[in-house]
């Protein structure tokens, strides 16, 4: 697989960040578009003073990006993780920054806000919109090297039919950039390490047609606490596990902190000859010192920055290191796409991907309703709770199977990724039946007049693009934020309906 931007199309990016040349990828390694010399992360988790938990979108502070720019050159960092952003706020000054110091954006598109719920999952319009939001406030940035998915959603056997929403999504975002953007920026996937799965989500997002494969895989790796070896921490079995992977594999998360300070002696491991021909870097979790104890500096109530025994320790194992690739003309790949897991009962996830939401669809299908919710009861932008209740009720004595979805069996519903209070609407219609002295429902529901007849037409409706108001970070005035969540607050336990507030999906829970 070559991702590479045309001359043409490189032009265009915005000179906010043109101090750094777009990175690419050919077969499984990372490359300088321009340069054409081999590309190795090496990176940091970048998310300060909590903003994972806060809501902080870390590149919209321009006095902050700055001093962290200048300490991060320093450290020798080239790459930073931001976990969450504000898609509707201007990110130009911190961009440039980070250019300005040679350092990329590998940008988590999926949110605490914004993402696929492990125990009970769904890929819903919504998301489907944040994540486009996410990816047009960064296309622009000729340092923005790629766009992670998800992380960590499947974590153990029992949440594993997560990753088929999971990996409908990446596929949908993969589309929309190549469908609306000047420069391909890759979308990939980061994974934690569970033993029962870390083979098949592998090979699940690696496999299939290239529409649907991840671009690059990551793995948060926790194995080599203090003055471990290649051999000792695991690192070599995890390095022959992707020996014959066709797509870029780096250390997406890395640092354990069982010892403190930390010594990161695996360093020369993964920037040397026993790991560079097979993994493309890795990133050091975390920059900013927070309660579970892996900051590289502390920064305080007024912003200072100080760095940490962490931070110096890391400086002088990246000083030593200077990791031999290969040149991107030279270079070939025969090695071929994964095949797909074998479901049992370690794996669950089907090969058979939820669809694209529809935006056209669900309007068609409310269109469509002679019941649907009373305006009284549900204001503009609902009721999370009351919707959920609801739907609750409602999949407890009616068949849901038209808005559900089902990730082991690969079977999705007709509108299930309709937005929930379209799905609310479309279950008091279902259950009416057409009837409108039942579309009551202790006064939830209300009689409605269809302004188009064919229901069955609209599943038939194939998404299209959507707009975001969102163009090269700044966000058209009249518009209002994609990725605005009208469902975090669902108690809503059956799978057949939605799911309940989506978790935190970071790594970083595990150690907080």
């Amino acid at each position: 697989m070559l991702c590479i931007a045309s001359l043409l199309s490189l032009t265009a990016i915005t000179a906010v960040s043109a101090s750094v040349n777009p990175i690419v990828i050919k077969g499984s390694k990372l490359f300088d578009s321009v340069t054409k010399e081999q590309f190795f992360i090496k990176g940091v988790a970048y998310q300060p003073r909590g903003g994972l938990l806060t809501g902080t979108d870390p590149l919209a502070n321009e006095s902050t990006c700055v001093k962290d720019a200048e300490l991060m050159k320093a450290l020798g960092v080239n790459t930073v993780r931001v976990y969450e952003i504000d898609p509707s706020k201007n990110h130009d000054a911190c961009m440039n920054a980070f250019a300005s110091a040679g350092i990329y954006l590998l940008l988590d598109i999926a949110t605490p806000k914004h993402s696929i719920n492990r125990q009970t999952p769904e890929y819903d319009l919504n998301l489907y919109l944040s994540f486009a939001a996410a990816i047009d406030a960064f296309a622009g940035y000729s340092n923005t090297l790629g766009f992670v998915a998800g992380n960590e959603v499947s974590n153990d056997k029992t949440t594993s039919a997560a990753s088929a929403f999971v990996k409908a999504a990446l596929r949908d975002a993969k589309q929309y950039i190549k469908s609306t953007k000047s420069r391909y920026i890759p979308v990939g996937y980061a994974s934690n390490d569970d033993q029962y799965i870390r083979d098949a989500i592998k090979d699940y997002f690696n496999c299939g047609d290239d529409s649907s494969r991840a671009d690059f895989f990551g793995v948060n790796l926790y194995e080599w606490c203090g003055n471990s070896t290649f051999q000792k921490s695991g690192y070599s079995e995890r390095t022959k596990e992707f020996e014959n992977y066709s797509i870029p594999v780096f250390l997406s998360e890395y640092g354990c902190n069982l010892m403190t300070p930390r010594p990161f002696t695996e360093v020369e491991a993964i920037y040397g000859p026993d790991m560079t021909g097979i993994w493309s870097g890795g990133i050091v979790y975390e920059w900013s010192q927070q309660d579970n104890s892996y900051g590289l500096v502390q920064i305080d109530a007024s912003g200072n920055v100080t760095p940490l025994p962490d931070y110096q320790n890391l400086k002088t194992e990246l000083a030593k290191v200077s990791p031999k690739g290969v040149s991107m003309d030279s270079y070939s790949s025969n090695t071929q796409a994964s095949q797909c897991p074998a479901q049992n009962e370690n794996w669950l996830a089907s090969s058979n991907l939820p669809p694209t939401p529809s935006e056209g669809g669900c309007k068609c299908m409310t269109d469509s309703l002679t019941c649907t919710a009373n305006t009284n009861t549900f204001s503009a932008g609902g009721n999370d709770t009351a919707i959920g209740d609801q739907l609750n009720y409602l999949c407890s004595n009616y068949n849901c199977s038209d808005i559900s979805a089902d990730g082991s069996k690969g079977v999705y519903g007709a509108f299930s990724f309709c937005a929930p209070e379209d799905k609310l609407k479309y279950m008091y219609n279902f259950a009416s039946a057409g009837d409108s002295s039942k579309c009551t429902f202790d006064g939830h529901a209300m009689a409605a007049q269809p302004s188009q007849s064919d229901l069955q037409s609209c599943s038939k409706i194939k998404a299209t693009s959507p707009n975001t108001g969102i163009n090269g970070g700044k966000v058209n005035s009249s518009s209002t934020s994609a990725s605005t969540s009208i469902f975090g607050q669902l108690n809503f336990s059956i799978l057949a309906a939605l799911s309940s507030a989506p978790l935190i999906l970071n790594a970083a829970q595990n150690f907080m």
